[in-house]
């Protein structure tokens, strides 16, 4: 197994409702098959442990957390948590994410771009400023974070292509910090999933049919004119939680289907 005894934290590891899985739940099952035991962190306690239940149920280990990332108290307890459950904190896998109420330059609000990062890079700041410490004592761990393909294409929105560049930014600056003490720090570019944040929002705004969301998106894509799914990328973390990455930090890592490799 190739997360054998070793402790993750998930944050984001529940997910709206929807017809298929969500990067952060894909992730927590992934880790969790793979031996790793799963600290199942989400806003929505009852969807973390909707999480925890999926994996218990395959014979795999994990507990849920409920936790507001918005809030520092919240994010410290992220990491005492999960070392008085359970000693170490091997893996932080960082998931929190959104792009709803985001425009333009001229139309934007500025409470709203605070408000969107807030949530999508400062919340990645705490949770990993808490887990550090622990991290550095162990001389191992492996952080991961999400960004998206908005970070290096074009978009027609501001805030949520800002903040997640800024994801990229913090986490090169993190692994180089941190890389004396033996600690990781990666992150997954993601591009067109089809994932009930993606799908299910698009298709209630527009008020149109999931299968035309996602026809519209399949056809954005190189790789076989076909979107990705959350399997995808709980598989890019897998192998950046493990072992068989023990060598790689800084990088950024496209799991696309080739859509940056568009640019220019």
């Amino acid at each position: 197994m190739r997360l054998k005894d070793k402790i993750a934290i998930v944050v984001g590891g529940g997910q709206q409702s929807g017809e298929t899985i969500g990067n952060g739940r894909a992730t927590c099952l992934r880790f969790a098959q793979e031996g790793a035991t799963v600290l199942v962190v989400d806003y929505d306690l009852a969807s973390a442990e909707d999480t925890v239940k999926m994996i218990t149920d395959e014979g795999g280990q994990a507990s849920a957390l409920q936790a507001d990332v918005r809030k520092e108290d919240d994010c410290r307890k992220i990491t005492e948590t999960c070392v008085e459950r359970y000693g170490r904190i091997d893996i932080l896998h960082n998931n929190v994410g959104r792009s709803r109420g985001d425009k333009g330059t001229v139309e934007m609000d500025a409470d709203m771009w605070d408000e969107l990062f807030e949530l999508n890079l400062k919340s990645m700041f705490m949770t990993i400023k808490h887990a550090l410490p622990v991290m550095r004592e162990q001389k191992s761990g492996s952080i991961i974070n999400i960004s998206s393909t908005s970070s290096l294409c074009s978009r027609g929105t501001i805030a949520y292509k800002t903040s997640k560049g800024a994801i990229n930014t913090m986490t090169h600056m993190i692994a180089m910090e941190n890389a004396p003490y033996g600690v990781r720090a990666n992150v997954i570019i993601p591009g067109l999933m089809d994932t009930p944040m993606a799908i299910e929002r698009r298709a209630k705004e527009r008020g149109i049919d999931r299968s035309i969301v996602r026809s519209e998106r399949d056809a954005q894509v190189p790789l076989m004119g076909k979107m990705g799914t959350a399997w995808d990328v709980a598989n890019a973390a897998l192998f950046l939680a493990s072992d068989e990455a023990g060598y790689i930090t800084g990088v950024q890592l496209p799991v696309d289907g080739g859509v940056s490799g568009k640019i220019g």
